[in-house]
């Protein structure tokens, strides 16, 4: 059967045996897929080494561990306090005897003397300076002018005491008649 295969072979050149063509043609076909199969890449597709000393972090490793034993030590100093408070049954002593210090109290002293002093002196010195103002030509000075007001005007301040005091008894009553109205 193989023999007769080679009729049905069509060489893509001339040739004078087609059985021969064939067989050199897979030979070559054979070979050139043994080549492809050892052909090396052109490009690297290999994934990178990898080192430990990059995923193994060490350090971090220790400082965790340090993290954890001081979590342990401190849940430990917490039991036996809770213990010891069982033990003595609630009572606590939580008195502090110590007396906050502060450390610049006396320069806020000194301060504090040194400005009541500035402010001290400040407010004698006000007290003592005489007035600028004359308050006693201010009051000639009105006197005139309500003078000049009662010369010029048509109806003198002192002369309409009844319709003043007509005006201020319906100032008076008009708030208790609208508080009537309201209601």
């Amino acid at each position: 059967m193989l023999f007769k295969m080679h009729r049905a072979y069509q060489p893509i050149l001339p040739c004078g045996n087609k059985y021969l063509q064939q067989k050199w043609d897979k030979a070559s076909y054979e070979d050139h897929k043994k080549r492809i199969q050892t052909a090396k890449p052109v490009v690297d597709t290999t994934p990178p080494l990898t080192y430990d000393h990059l995923h193994l972090k060490l350090k971090k490793l220790k400082l965790e561990k340090e993290r954890l034993s001081i979590i342990e030590r401190d849940n430990r100093l917490l039991l036996e306090k809770m213990s010891c408070i069982m033990r003595m049954k609630g009572r606590i002593d939580n008195k502090n005897y110590y007396q906050a210090k502060s450390l610049n109290r006396e320069k806020r002293e000194r301060e504090l003397l040194r400005v009541s002093q500035e402010n001290h002196a400040i407010l004698d010195r006000i007290t003592k300076c005489e007035p600028q103002y004359q308050i006693q030509t201010w009051q000639e000075d009105w006197q005139r002018v309500e003078k000049y007001m009662n010369n010029i005007s048509r109806y003198p301040r002192g002369c309409c005491k009844l319709q003043n005091q007509k005006e201020q008894k319906l100032n008076k009553n008009s708030p208790k008649q609208e508080t009537e109205k309201k209601r």
